[in-house]
């Protein structure tokens, strides 16, 4: 628990004081942002209670499928029938897309998700603002501030915290 604490702190440090004293409960997007979130950590402990029996390939499937009839008629409601005529690149995009960053992704999360546990699964997640700051610098060219590298610092303890070998190293006996 220290271990998320330390790790949720360092994504707070990276967001700055104005993304957590700025809370506004009219906002739809932060509340969408919370409702996310909540709903992630949620997946992640039925995930491992109610899917225990299934394998990961058929627990992605029925993720895939399930969110897919709950958003089809959405979808047509408010955007209409969708437009087939898309270049060769916008279609092989798209089977990118579905095929490595969702239908192998949920693959690879419930297979995690069996072998890691719930815990270690979704401490995952503390990963996204360094690897996103970090390609933001390399390909975008933005800049990255002295909280940020602070921020990384903090997340990292957490994940050492987390881990338990940092405490292995203190506690061993230095005679025996």
């Amino acid at each position: 628990i220290i271990g998320a604490a330390l790790g949720i702190a360092g994504v707070a440090f990276i967001m700055g004081p104005s993304a957590l004293t700025d809370f506004n409960p009219s906002n739809l997007a932060q509340l969408a942002i919370l409702g996310a979130t909540l709903s992630y950590a949620f997946a992640g402990v039925w995930g491992k209670t109610a899917l225990a029996g299934q394998t990961p390939l058929m627990n992605a499937l029925g993720m895939l499928v399930g969110s897919s009839l709950l958003m089809i008629p959405i979808v047509l409601v408010f955007d209409g029938p969708p437009n087939l005529e898309l270049s060769a690149s916008v279609w092989g995009a798209l089977l990118g897309m579905a095929a490595l960053s969702t239908a192998l992704a949920y693959v690879l999360y419930f297979a995690i998700l069996v072998r890691a546990g719930t815990a270690n699964l979704l401490l995952v997640t503390l990963l996204i603002p360094p690897f996103a700051i970090g390609l933001g610098v390399v390909f975008l060219g933005e800049k990255m501030g002295p909280e940020a590298w602070i921020g990384f610092a903090i997340i990292a303890l957490g994940f050492a915290v987390t881990d338990g070998r940092l405490f292995s190293i203190f506690s061993k006996d230095p005679i025996g």
